[in-house]
């Protein structure tokens, strides 16, 4: 039977922003990544804030119409943020994925260091690995 912890699924290399990026930059990062977001960490690596591209779209507009407004990624990042510990199982957070709305969760260690982050796609992966594994053993 597969493993269903989050450490087992998580992206061990997210795109990590800093608070002082502008958020050009920052929709750069992302773009780049190919991620729908990511965890703004400071210096100590500890997780402080979250920026996804939906939270980077309405400043972006503003930016291209005046032309002059910069942003920094601390004024438009999401707190508190919701986190989990990657000793959480997998069936846990497909629950708080059907509750709550969440498309990226920063994985971070119990003094709040960012370890990865985990997304919708890795849970389906995760839950479909389960589901194979269980109708092989039963055939």
């Amino acid at each position: 039977m597969e493993s269903l912890q989050v450490s087992d699924y998580m992206n061990v290399h997210p795109v990590k922003l800093n608070p002082e990026m502008t958020v050009a930059e920052a929709v750069e990062a992302l773009l780049i990544s190919g991620q729908s977001g990511g965890p703004v960490i400071d210096k100590k690596g500890k997780v402080v804030g979250f920026l996804s591209e939906q939270d980077c779209i309405a400043q972006m507009i503003a930016s291209s119409y005046y032309r002059e407004q910069i942003c920094r990624v601390s004024e438009m990042m999401r707190t508190p943020v919701i986190s989990i510990k990657p000793y959480l199982s997998v069936i846990e957070l497909a629950q708080l994925l059907i509750r709550d709305k969440p498309r990226v969760y920063p994985v971070v260690d119990d003094d709040g260091v960012l370890l990865g982050t985990i997304n919708r796609s890795s849970v389906l992966k995760a839950i479909d690995i389960q589901l194979r594994s269980g109708y092989k053993q039963a055939s």
